[in-house]
C-alpha cells in the first residue's frame, strides 16, 4: 500500500485517490475475520504485528536502496525501495488508529446478534459496517498527513485540499465496501472452516476461560 501510494490515479476539483485503494481492502476483510473468530484483542495484536513487519520490511528495502553499485543506475530502484518517510509515517498512524475502531465497531456490533452472532447475516453487518467507517478514517487520516501537511513541503507544492482528501476517503471507502462485499462470503467460509477445524482452540479457550 506504501509503494501504491506514492500515485495517483485519479485527482479533480472535488476528488483525488492513490494506489493504495487497490489492496487496502484485504487488510481489513482480515481484520475483520480474525475479530469474529478470535475477538478484536487478537485482532488488535495482529495489527500492531502487522506495523512491526511493515516497518522492519521498509528498513531493509531502505538499507537495500543506499547500498552503492557500479553494476548498473539503480537510480530508479533505489527511489522506488527507499521509500518516502511521511508517507510510512501517515500510513502507520492512520492504520493503527482505524484498525482499533474497525476492530471494536466490529465486536460491538456483533453484541447485538444475540440469537444468532455466528449467522451470515450478524458477519455481513459486522463486516460492512465496520468496513465502511474504518477506511473512511483510514484514507482521511493517511490524507490529510501525506496529501495536505508533508507533500507541499516535499513535493514541490503539490497537494490535495480538505475536499479532496475527504472525498478520497468516502469514495475509497465506498470502492473497499465494493470489494468487502464481493469477497465477503471467502471471509464467512474461512471462518465456517475455522470452527470446523477448530483452529486455534488453545488460544480460544484461553480468552474464555477454559470454554471454547
Amino acid at each position: 500500500m506504501n509503494l501504491l501510494a506514492n500515485k495517483t490515479l485519479v485527482q479533480t476539483e472535488i476528488i483525488a485517490l492513490d494506489g493504495g485503494i487497490l489492496i487496502s481492502w484485504l487488510s481489513f476483510m482480515c481484520m475483520d475475520i480474525i475479530t469474529k473468530y478470535f475477538g478484536p484483542k487478537a485482532s488488535n495484536k495482529v495489527a500492531l504485528l502487522a506495523c512491526g513487519i511493515n516497518l522492519l520490511t521498509c528498513m531493509i528495502f531502505y538499507i537495500a536502496s543506499i547500498i552503492p553499485s557500479n553494476a548498473n543506475d539503480y537510480t530508479a530502484l533505489n527511489s522506488i525501495l527507499g521509500g518516502t518517510w511521511f508517507i510510512l509515517l501517515g500510513s502507520t498512524i492512520a492504520f493503527l488508529i482505524s484498525a482499533l475502531i474497525n476492530n471494536f465497531l466490529n465486536w460491538l456490533i456483533g453484541k447485538a446478534f444475540v440469537s444468532n452472532p455466528d449467522g451470515k447475516l450478524a458477519y455481513i453487518t459486522q463486516c460492512y459496517i465496520s468496513t465502511f467507517i474504518g477506511q473512511f478514517l483510514d484514507n482521511l487520516i493517511f490524507s490529510v498527513i501525506v496529501f495536505m501537511l508533508f507533500a507541499p513541503i516535499y513535493w514541490d507544492g503539490f497537494c490535495w485540499s480538505f475536499l479532496q482528501c475527504s472525498m478520497c476517503a468516502l469514495t475509497g471507502a465506498v470502492a473497499e465496501l465494493i470489494m468487502e462485499i464481493i469477497f465477503s462470503p471467502i471471509g464467512y467460509s474461512i471462518i465456517q472452516k475455522w470452527k470446523k477445524q477448530r483452529v486455534g482452540e488453545q488460544y480460544l479457550e484461553f480468552i474464555n476461560g477454559g470454554k471454547v
